[in-house]
């Protein structure tokens, strides 16, 4: 009987070794990232809408935590299998060592930052936006040729601060701030004459943020030009499955979904010319 018993207990052993392995080894990726059968991405800090609702990714709620849970689910990994972390915006595209598996928080892909780091393919193409408020000058610009005199910021090392400089071109030299945040209220207290953001963010900072606040209009250059990439380490093994994740969501149709569910349509909001 002992003998039976010590190898019902072997067994055992070994069948519980064998389903963790499996489990581990499910995604087919996870010996690739940071914690074996774990998926860690990270995210701002703070996360704005409406790309994660309330701050909190893990919810899933928001157009870049809906999408990071399907990537999640692509590769093989399940909802209590994600880890969040939370980066700066600048400390996720430096070079060296990550502290994420991927990070997301609308990153326009570049060749300038492909120097230091691996993208995804785009899971979300924008535009960029100009933004002001009832008390400014701007508020009655229709053209492109008429915000030229006036003063614009947007948060520096952004798509939409080269969009003042390469598309607008003004006569003023724009001003450059830390943060989305920082030129919000910039444009509130009476700093610059309008803002510059991408056309999401643009559209929930002038219904909710800016007080008075107002979308003057897209920048037509910019249309179907700003990509945005889930960033990896530069050489990460995860790059092509990643990728290869955000490609079979476009196809299925899955962005355009969590897309129409959770950023609000391009629809009346002019183009200057």
């Amino acid at each position: 009987m002992a003998k039976k018993t010590f190898i019902k207990s072997i067994a055992a052993v070994a069948a519980v070794l064998l389903a963790t392995t499996l489990a581990a080894c499910s995604s087919g990726v996870s010996g690739d990232t940071l914690t074996a059968g774990k998926l860690t991405i990270g995210t701002g800090s703070p996360a704005y809408e409406p790309w994660v609702i309330g701050d909190k990714p893990e919810s899933g709620k928001g157009f870049e935590a809906a999408v990071a849970y399907a990537v999640a689910e692509k590769l093989g990994f399940k909802k209590e299998d994600v880890l969040w972390v939370r980066t700066t915006f600048d400390e996720a595209i430096q070079p060296g060592p990550k502290t994420f598996d991927f990070n997301l928080q609308q990153y326009s892909i570049t060749d300038d930052r492909k120097k230091n780091v691996d993208f995804s393919s785009p899971y979300y193409t924008t535009t960029q936006v100009v933004v002001t408020n009832a008390t400014s000058q701007a508020s009655d610009v229709t053209t492109l040729a008429g915000l030229k005199k006036y003063l614009i910021g947007a948060a520096t090392g952004t798509t939409s601060y080269d969009a003042i400089k390469n598309i607008i071109k003004p006569t003023q030299t724009p001003l450059a701030f830390n943060s989305n945040d920082d030129a919000k209220a910039a444009l509130t207290n009476g700093q610059v004459d309008a803002i510059v953001l991408d056309l999401p963010t643009a559209l929930y900072a002038s219904c909710c943020e800016i007080d008075g606040g107002k979308i003057i209009g897209q920048l037509a250059n910019s249309a179907g030009g700003d990509s945005f990439g889930l960033v990896l380490d530069k050489g990460s093994k995860l790059t092509a499955a990643v990728t290869k994740a955000v490609d079979e969501l476009r196809a299925d149709g899955t962005l355009a979904k969590l897309e129409a569910k959770w950023l609000t349509s391009t629809a009346g909001v002019p183009v200057l010319n």
